[in-house]
């Protein structure tokens, strides 16, 4: 009795690995931490902003080092010898590194930034201590992260990909899945359409919202995430995370932080 009620709690735990697809979809910190205890690669798509920021900062020359949100980054920083980024509101002109891409495109070259925020960073930094590839990916180089994994044989049965869309945060800490981030997601999936191990259910439903979403730019500005921002004083990260497809940048997380494949 004992030993059939534990065989249909692994069975159980088992089934939300999505087992069987060569490419593999959940949201938030928790679907990485699922994923990641199966798949041979995960990707990280935080749309708003973190995984652009990285795009941004890694194609300038940067190394990228992803931490929890909070203050103790500045600390890290100091003692990696690093420069710490600042919350958009509180970057200043003696410090222009934060979260925001659109800054972070003017904003002196340092050769290593610590990237903190609440979701995207987060689930990269705990990602890693799985010992497989955390790739960031966004609208800008989606195309790209999708061309790479199938170059370097990830998308079958054996090495399956595992795509995670950060989300957001309600006020009381739970997670908000977003339309930037399917979206992000899909693109990515769409490059992986046609992997060897083929998609799991839950892939193809994410990849399924392209289908319905003629302009993408336009419904991540038309979406809550994209006005938050947009009417914060922020449209212009806004611009810098809707273009699509402009990046050949594949920044991967190894040894602790984010650089060029």
């Amino acid at each position: 009795m004992s030993r059939r009620r534990v065989s249909a709690e692994a069975l159980a735990l088992a089934v939300f690995a999505q087992p069987g697809a060569g490419a593999r979809f959940d949201w938030g910190l928790t679907g990485a931490a699922e994923l990641g205890r199966v798949c041979a690669a995960l990707v990280v798509v935080d749309v708003l902003s973190f995984t652009t920021t990285v795009e941004v900062a890694v194609s300038r020359g940067m190394r990228v080092h992803p931490f929890p949100w909070g203050e103790q980054a500045a600390d890290y920083a100091r003692r990696m010898g690093a420069v710490a980024a600042v919350g958009r509101r509180k970057m200043t002109a003696e410090h222009p590194w934060s979260l925001s891409p659109a800054a972070l495109r003017a904003a002196p070259v340092v050769p290593d930034l610590v990237l903190p925020s609440p979701n995207g960073s987060a689930i990269s930094a705990a990602a890693s201590a799985t010992g497989v590839p955390v790739v960031a990916a966004c609208l800008r180089n989606a195309p790209a992260v999708g061309r790479w994994l199938r170059a370097e044989g990830y998308g079958s049965t054996d090495a399956p990909v595992g795509v995670v869309a950060a989300g957001e945060r309600w006020p009381d800490g739970s997670l908000r899945p977003c339309v930037e981030d399917q979206l992000g997601a899909a693109c990515v999936l769409d490059a992986l359409a046609d992997v060897p191990g083929g998609l799991s259910v839950e892939a193809a439903m994410a990849l399924a919202a392209l289908a319905s979403t003629p302009d993408v730019p336009a419904a991540v500005r038309g979406c809550v995430s994209g006005r938050e921002l947009a009417e914060g004083g922020f449209a212009e990260d806004v611009a810098v995370a809707t273009e699509v497809a402009v990046s050949d940048v594949v920044p991967v997380l190894r040894q602790g932080y984010f650089a060029p494949a």
